[in-house]
């Protein structure tokens, strides 16, 4: 056990951790997801990237995070002392926090593309309220200071819990100068109160509330505020009283019970003065009475939004394991390979069979590409009037007749399909493609036996007759 400021906190080893994944990072350090042999649970780790040799940053974030426990604040189970994975024999100091399952509002917000359902966001803007109304109703108060979406986490039902307490102070501190003057992002300054670009700014609860308007803002419309503006322009406009956009929000207005007052809420949360914001108090009670409007729908709400995390999940790992079953291999004429590697591919109507040998320079003026190397080619979603075609590397053909080399290939692929998916083929000296969905195409690798040998599917046509070029063309 350790003590940081009174509090004990409980050292915990590399020994007892394993399957280490890193599920986050920031200009601060990583964040991994590591399971406990012990505690038979999963837990986070964020570990810095820099220290100063006493790992000060970290140690006070344990110390204000170590304040007090609440049902909307992360909690902290220890200390890490241990070696990472795949990063040698050095120690490192980490933070060791309960794992959040479905990641940030941050994340969310970039999966839906939009604003959640409403009971949700309802709820999200009251369990946020209820981290900071704990935070500010500490002796002495705790500032938060980095209010945003990437530091409001997400637990497997979607509830809200306050994290990243690197940037609070507690309430009784003296001017203080920004450590977010450090960062090159403009997102967390957008999220700053105006007072707070001035030399002379000394934080009070009220910055953590103009902050909390914006996040608001951000819960509501599922948008970033100031997206398209840099930091400079963000610094300089919003002393000046510039704001996001309220146009979206009121249009929605009529709709939805209870938005009218959020928006209201969300504008004298961030008044340029800080003494005419409302208290964290104040937007708890607020905020509570307007979730209890939408509370009846909150389980389907919820369900909604996990179907389709679950579904954006699934979809991921899929592709995960198809890049890792997939094995494209490029060799040159001179180059063998050890084994033969088979591929069937799945192609598109009308079979159009292995084209060799003579071309004019008319027949190879379709849409395609030339490269001075091998060919990598995309095939998706093709409709029958398409052709497919590669180009022989030698910038096309010209108007006589051009002999092609032989094709080397080895490549595996799973389902092709009309709704996108995409299969990367890479070949060198291609003698010509075939597409169809009533036959497949298959080739076999040269082997150290000798050539390679090219089989139709037993359903193709034996051969298509084409036109041959005429003399002098």
């Amino acid at each position: 056990m350790a003590s940081f400021g009174g509090s004990a906190c409980e050292m915990i080893s590399d020994a007892y951790l394993s399957d280490w994944v890193v599920i986050g990072s920031g200009g601060f350090g990583q964040v991994y997801k590591a399971r406990h042999s012990m505690w038979y649970c999963d837990v986070a780790i964020k570990v810095l990237h820099h220290d100063d040799g006493t790992c000060r940053s970290l140690l006070q974030e344990v110390k204000m995070m170590s304040r007090g426990s609440n049902p909307h604040v992360i909690h902290v189970l220890g200390l890490f002392k241990g070696k990472l994975p795949n990063s040698g024999p050095s120690t490192h100091l980490g933070l060791v926090m309960e794992i959040m399952e479905r990641g940030s509002l941050a994340s969310l917000q970039k999966t839906l593309g939009g604003t959640p359902p409403w009971a949700l966001v309802f709820r999200l803007a009251h369990q946020v309220a209820l981290g900071i109304n704990f935070l500010h109703s500490m002796s002495p108060a705790l500032l938060h200071l980095d209010l945003k979406p990437s530091n409001v986490l997400l637990d497997s039902s979607l509830n809200a819990k306050l994290t990243d307490f690197g940037l609070a102070r507690f309430y009784s501190s003296t001017t203080r100068v920004s450590d977010k003057d450090s960062e090159a992002s403009g997102g967390t300054y957008s999220y700053m109160p105006p007072e707070a670009f001035n030399l002379s700014y000394k934080p009070t609860r009220g910055s953590d509330i103009y902050s909390y308007g914006i996040l608001l803002w951000s819960i509501v419309t599922g948008n970033k505020p100031y997206a398209n503006a840099g930091p400079t322009i963000v610094q300089l406009r919003i002393p000046l009283g510039d704001r996001p956009s309220l146009d979206d929000i009121t249009t929605n207005c009529t709709g939805i019970a209870g938005l009218s007052r959020l928006k209201d809420l969300m504008i004298r949360c961030w008044d340029g003065k800080p003494g005419e914001r409302p208290c964290s108090r104040k937007c708890t009670a607020e905020t509570e009475e307007l979730y209890k409007m939408h509370r009846h729908r909150i389980n389907d709400a919820v369900y909604e939004v996990q179907k389709e995390l679950d579904e954006k999940e699934a979809l991921d790992r899929c592709m995960a394991e198809q890049m890792k079953s997939t094995r494209i291999t490029q060799e040159s004429d001179r180059a063998r390979v050890s084994s033969a590697h088979i591929s069937y591919i799945a192609t598109g109507p009308p079979p159009i069979q292995e084209m060799h040998g003579r071309r004019t320079a008319k027949e190879t003026d379709q849409r395609h590409f030339t490269a001075s190397g091998d060919l990598c080619g995309n095939y998706s979603s093709m409709g029958k009037e398409k052709l497919f075609s590669f180009v022989h590397p030698f910038h096309g053909f010209p108007a006589s007749s051009h002999k092609v080399g032989t094709q080397r290939q080895l490549s595996s692929t799973n389902n092709l399909s009309r709704s996108g998916s995409c299969i990367n083929i890479t070949m060198s000296n291609v003698t010509g493609l075939q597409y169809g969905n009533n036959n497949y195409m298959q080739v076999d690798a040269k082997t150290d036996t000798g050539p390679s040998d090219r089989r139709r599917h037993p359903t193709a046509p034996s051969r298509v007759n084409l036109p041959m070029p005429k003399e002098g063309r």
